[in-house]
């Protein structure tokens, strides 16, 4: 006499892939390697610091296939839009297929914000000079 097949045995044919579903927003910025850390990812949320389609979001807040993922980070905006759905961390290549990058090209380095320096020995700044060390600090 033989058995039924119960669910999750060998003799049980394989289910069909099922749609993507709907992973945390901070988990997936983390899983394709948008942020070093997990926790970063949340902070970064919490902080406003991330968009889908426009709109702030929490945490816990859903990505769905072909939403716009937008980071602000680093002084750097990321425009990123999801492809795939994955929540585990894995490598750079394949986290590079899940998503497709419209993020505006970093500023060359040149460009980037001269650091204020000191000649040795000068001493304190004077008010104005740390006035204008201020307006320059926040161009």
């Amino acid at each position: 006499m033989t058995t039924p097949a119960t669910p999750g045995s060998p003799a049980t044919p394989a289910t069909p892939a099922t749609p993507a579903t709907p992973i945390r927003v901070d988990s997936w910025i983390w899983a394709v390697r948008l942020v070093k850390s997990r926790s970063q990812a949340s902070e970064a949320c919490r902080g406003g610091h991330v968009k889908i389609n426009g709109d702030r979001v929490k945490p816990a807040h859903h990505v769905r296939l072909g939403d716009e993922v937008r980071l602000r980070l680093d002084g750097r905006e990321r425009v990123v839009v999801a492809t795939r759905l994955i929540s585990k961390r894995v490598g750079a290549p394949i986290a590079a297929e899940c998503f497709t990058d419209h993020s505006p090209p970093p500023p060359p380095r040149e460009q980037a914000v001269p650091v204020a320096a000191r000649d040795r020995g000068a001493g304190r700044p004077t008010k104005r000079e740390r006035r204008a060390l201020e307006r320059l600090r926040t161009r």
